[in-house]
């Protein structure tokens, strides 16, 4: 038994590492398919059987991008709306999850529990509400429907990750600061923050991903089209150039680089705010 162990070990090990492979090779997929017909001309993207590696390379694509559509005026939207939208979501969600996990108030698991409970109410049952509340306040046509509403609470599952992580960190943290004299206000700024960085991250990243993919919302309360965003920028793309799908993958590959990018440069952070805050898959 013991000479076999390091063989199934190796065995376990092996299938293990294959099965992950063709995980993300299946995952990955679709991204290397868009990439490639951005790369393409028309007479080639419908080619059966398909050509991954076209035979003319067609860079012409993207630079065409910007001048079938005012892509940089969608950019600039998508970063307003996006950048806007974090700082409201780590804000409130972290001021929430701290009177949550450090606070001790009557109530406080119970309100918790409605807080979660939002969390199974549909979106469609609130879009007709919410969009007569926005029409009453004249908010129509611009962007606080889209970024206001961060700036009250952050989101149910926001605050259920943080103050999962806030719950981690030792309470004699906080016995110390409140002995010498802190505020709650400086221990949630000076000591909460900055040991909550992981956490903070892991919402920034969801916080944008969400945001910047969001096309329900700007095609709600946005009429004018120099206000759209890049998601509700491609769906205009389509409707007006269904044919040219090189520079629609070419826009959708721009469209991804800033997730892409972002997701690399935090990816330890968003781990260890995963792990650290209990929640494991």
């Amino acid at each position: 038994m013991k000479i076999g162990s390091p063989s199934r070990k190796l065995i376990k090990s092996t299938v293990t590492y294959m099965f992950l492979f063709g995980v993300a090779a299946m995952l990955i997929l679709p991204f290397l398919w868009i990439l490639s017909t951005s790369l393409k001309g028309n007479e080639s993207i419908f080619l059966i059987p398909p050509k991954w590696i076209p035979e003319h390379f067609h860079w012409e694509n993207y630079s065409n991008v910007f001048k079938k559509m005012p892509f940089l005026i969608y950019l600039r939207n998508s970063i307003f709306v996006s950048t806007m939208t974090i700082v409201g979501t780590l804000l409130s969600s972290s001021l929430v999850a701290y009177a949550f996990a450090c606070l001790k108030w009557p109530g406080r698991n119970a309100l918790f529990i409605f807080v979660l409970a939002t969390m199974m109410l549909p979106m469609q049952v609130t879009v007709i509400p919410l969009f007569v509340l926005f029409k009453n306040f004249g908010w129509l046509n611009t962007f606080k429907p889209l970024i206001v509403p961060a700036f009250f609470g952050g989101g149910a599952f926001n605050i259920f990750l943080l103050r999962q992580f806030f719950l981690t960190i030792p309470r004699e943290l906080f016995d110390a600061a409140r002995i010498d004299g802190c505020s709650e206000w400086r221990i949630y700024w000076n000591i909460v923050l900055p040991l909550a960085k992981p956490a903070l991250a892991t919402v920034a990243i969801l916080t944008f991903m969400m945001t910047w993919n969001d096309f329900f919302g700007p095609l709600i309360y946005l009429s004018d089209k120099l206000k759209g965003t890049l998601a509700l920028g491609l769906a205009m793309f389509v409707g007006q150039h269904q044919t040219e799908w090189g520079m629609l993958m070419a826009a959708s590959v721009m469209m991804m680089i800033p997730m892409i990018v972002l997701f690399f440069l935090f990816q330890k952070y968003f781990i260890k705010g995963f792990m650290m805050s209990g929640i494991k898959g």
